[in-house]
């Protein structure tokens, strides 16, 4: 007999593309007596046995009024429906406090006026009743009791949800005059955990409820139930808790529940016991609670309308962005090339110390230029390194913008474009404030656009010695480079070989970039043309044509070389044999 009750009550999500206002749900609340239950009980026995068990049973199912024992009701999304105690409140215009509340008035005296009511002990609380927020914290921890066999006490993430959606009206705007200094909260109080840590959504909530009092004692708070909790978001989500039956049995609940004596055996009590669903107060009562969605389903030619609107509306609203994005992007003058780099420093592995941070900055060639507000430098957070295998690898994921522009000039045929480079040193800095340099390296802007993961390797300058190793150890410090350029070749230098012999340095470690890069050009809008054309456009920024050039004639030879030595080793050993003699013959 068990077996005949529903009892998963949990919530259940659904999605809808349909707007929420066509919800509909039935309700259907009836109370049950022992003898009800029982000859039910005893009929699907006997029904299982054979097949003249509706005739044989008929006798011991209940012919009362059922007028007040049972309600079915239809209610739809933000529906109010007055209790019987809303209607005796809302009756005197004196108990109205808010402008809810007068509107309130003035339905109840319409619906005392016609005496149009349709619901008796089915009633609602939408999302702006007063009740509705004082709902979470007395009944709606208690609902499970309504519906499960066994009591449970509110879960640490439900006591945490509970003042979810009241939080958000009180929510402030981060002030952005906090120092630095401020930006963890070390010691975070309760308050400041439930207000930052939990997931804060707008849901708009309804309560359908039940007033399970005797019959002529309605209208007592102390008799209203949850019966279904509806909540949206207002994106198509629809919690709802309990679950539609879906042709389940109805839900139960047992709660406080003592009977008092009959004729029933102890087997049938049992069983009885099992599937209740049990009232509070000084006369128990027995209710079984349905609940099922019926709302319309849609034509095919209304479901193909639908589909028809949402395409047309894509097809606008793709219309609207473009005409505020606009055909016409903004280009850089003729003869200038436009670089944008948006990059990451990932990672530094293989250093000394812990503690890592970097430094670094750009350094533009000659014909390069910046925007007078762009930062040419930066600097890092202090990182502490992680073991990863036999690496300590301390984790960054640093973001930096850079925009350059190019500007060609005439110069000789045979000068290269130069890319800016980006420097960056290396530094630990321990809990004593000791400063040490674990690293130089650089690295150059890629020719080529698009996304590129570069790992540079760094050096530091290495002076011989016991006493720089002490005290590196135990003060800090350490040589340092007094420009950061002699990395590569400083751009002061004019001669034409640079020698560093007598220069002690030491490998360290590496660091991992990621590099997302973007080059525009009015040259490039050509690139369809001919060949020829875009060459001559090409040329106006200067060594571009030329760098390409020489990577085709490369790229040429390299495959025609290949396509020679494949095409020797097709052939017959005995006719390469008499052509290399012919070969020596001829040339002797």
């Amino acid at each position: 007999m068990a077996d005949s009750w529903n009892t998963d009550t949990g919530e259940a999500v659904y999605r809808s593309r349909d707007a929420v206002k066509n919800l509909r749900i039935r309700v259907r609340i009836e109370k049950v007596t022992s003898t009800a239950a029982l000859s039910q009980h005893l009929q699907q026995q006997v029904l299982s046995q054979q097949d003249r068990g509706d005739i044989e049973l008929e006798t011991l199912t209940s012919r009362g009024q059922t007028g007040d024992n049972e309600e079915e009701l239809v209610v739809g999304w933000q529906e109010k429906l007055f209790s019987q105690y809303e209607m005796e409140l809302f009756q005197s215009e004196a108990a109205c406090q808010t402008p809810l509340d007068r509107q309130y008035h003035t339905e109840v005296k319409a619906l005392n006026k016609s005496k149009g009511r349709r619901n008796h002990r089915i009633f609602t609380y939408t999302d702006h009743d007063r009740y509705t927020s004082c709902l979470p914290l007395h009944q709606l921890q208690h609902s499970t009791d309504l519906l499960t066999t066994t009591k449970s006490s509110p879960t640490f993430l439900a006591e945490r949800m509970a003042s979810v959606r009241h939080r958000r009206q009180d929510r402030r705007t981060i002030d952005c005059s906090i120092p630095k200094s401020k930006i963890v909260n070390w010691e975070p109080t309760e308050e400041f955990v439930k207000s930052s840590h939990v997931v804060n959504n707008a849901m708009q909530t309804m309560h359908i409820m039940g007033d399970l009092a005797p019959p002529g004692r309605l209208g007592q708070k102390d008799n209203e139930y949850l019966l279904v909790t509806i909540k949206t978001d207002g994106c198509g989500t629809v919690i709802v808790k309990p679950d539609f039956n879906k042709g389940k049995e109805p839900y139960r609940q047992v709660h406080n529940m003592t009977v008092c004596g009959s004729s029933i055996d102890e087997y049938h009590l049992n069983m009885f016991l099992k599937q209740l669903i049990v009232t509070a107060g000084e006369k128990r009562e027995v209710w079984r609670l349905t609940v099922e969605n019926v709302c319309a389903a849609m034509q095919p030619e209304e479901q193909e309308r639908e589909q028809n609107m949402y395409k047309d509306l894509y097809i606008r609203h793709k219309e609207y962005l473009n005409s505020l994005v606009g055909q016409d992007f903004e280009m850089p003058p003729v003869g200038i090339l436009r670089y944008l780099m948006n990059g990451e420093i990932v990672s530094a592995k293989g250093f000394e110390y812990d503690n890592l941070y970097i430094h670094f900055f750009m350094e533009l060639p000659n014909n390069w230029s910046s925007l007078p507000f762009q930062s040419l430098s930066g600097v890092t957070q202090t990182c502490r390194a992680k073991t990863l295998g036999k690496e300590n690898v301390a984790f960054f994921s640093y973001p930096f913008s850079f925009e350059a522009f190019y500007m060609s000039e005439k110069e000789s045929e045979g000068s290269v474009l130069q890319w800016p480079v980006i420097y960056f040193k290396v530094l630990s800095l321990d809990s004593w404030q000791r400063y040490r340099t674990e690293g130089y390296g650089y690295l150059l802007f890629p020719a080529m656009p698009g996304k590129h993961t570069i790992t540079c390797h760094t050096w530091r300058p290495l002076q011989t010695g016991t006493g720089s190793a002490l005290r590196r150890f135990f003060i800090g410090g350490s040589p340092e480079l007094e420009d950061h350029s002699y990395v590569r070749i400083p751009g002061t230098f004019k001669g034409e070989r640079l020698s560093r012999f007598g220069f002690c340095t030491e490998t360290t470690g590496s660091v991992t970039f990621n590099l997302h890069c973007l080059q525009q050009a009015r040259a490039f809008v050509d690139a369809t043309m001919l060949k020829k054309r875009r060459q001559k456009v090409f040329e106006q920024l200067g060594g571009f044509s030329q760098q390409g050039a020489v990577c085709t004639i490369l790229e040429a030879f390299q495959r025609a070389r290949r396509k020679m030595h494949e095409a020797r080793e097709s052939l017959p050993r005995d006719l390469v044999n008499t052509t290399s003699q012919l070969q020596i013959e001829s040339s002797a």
